[in-house]
């Protein structure tokens, strides 16, 4: 007499059935590639401010300089992070299977784009990118990418400062973003929370939105999150462990 489906199996077998899957990314998966978490990043020089400070625009129009310093530091961190395990499982199932998969992100790294998911939603926009801080009142609107050298840089013609181009603190999410990823939730038959805490809202609501609308939802972390109740199954373990195994090698799927 056979036993019980492991859920592992059981997550594979709907995964091969399911015509939408979406997959709900945190900074766990990131921090494989070596890129540390917003709270892990205020160590060393920045251990002595708040991240209000190096995460907001009341700190970063009291201390251009300091942010933009930070901003530049943790873009180095990116740009020398490689995808991992993980993006790379997700970006192959992509590329076998064009038309399944979403992804969307809560990091603000391009990790998930240089592994093959280059339509990646970004709901905390992307640390490589700049914008205005201010509206740029011209129209058309002056090219950031003329700004001139400076900490941060400014706009030669009107003075505008540069900024990340990344949700601060108090800040909405990118409307389109949030829309388009709620759309993609509302019609997947599977729904993956991999490495996030499940603490950040909106996002946070995503799983219990797509439980709602139907889907299966699995939740993939070595720690508990907030949302674990969301989930029809919990997978303790890694992205870089637990994609590869659910996604690669999946030409069936």
């Amino acid at each position: 007499m056979s036993g019980p489906v492991p859920p592992i199996d059981e997550l594979r077998e709907r995964l091969r059935a399911a015509p939408s899957i979406c997959v709900l990314t945190g900074a766990g998966m990131s921090a494989e590639s070596g890129i540390a978490t917003f709270r892990d990043a205020l160590t060393g020089l920045w251990s002595r401010f708040d991240p209000a400070q190096l995460a907001s625009e009341q700190g970063f129009r009291a201390n251009p300089k300091l942010v933009w310093d930070w901003y530049a530091e943790r873009r180095a961190g990116v740009r020398a992070a490689e995808p991992n395990a993980g993006h790379r499982a997700l970006g192959g199932f992509a590329g076998r299977h064009p038309g399944r998969l979403t992804v969307i992100s809560q990091n603000v790294d391009d990790l998930d784009q240089r592994a093959g998911n280059a339509d990646t939603i970004r709901l905390h926009g992307d640390i490589l990118e700049d914008r205005w801080l201010e509206p740029c009142a011209r129209s058309p609107g002056c090219d950031t990418a003329r700004a001139s050298a400076g900490t941060p840089p400014r706009c030669a013609e009107c003075g505008n400062a540069l900024r990340p181009g990344v949700v601060w603190f108090g800040e909405a999410l990118p409307l389109a973003a949030l829309d388009a990823a709620e759309s993609a939730v509302n019609c997947c038959a599977v729904m993956l929370v991999v490495g996030t805490s499940g603490a950040v809202w909106p996002a946070a609501g995503l799983a219990g939105r797509a439980r709602r609308r139907g889907a299966f939802v699995a939740i993939l972390n070595p720690h508990e999150s907030e949302i674990d109740d969301e989930a029809h199954v919990v997978l303790r373990g890694t992205a870089a462990t637990l994609l590869p195994a659910l996604f690669d090698g999946s030409d069936r799927l």
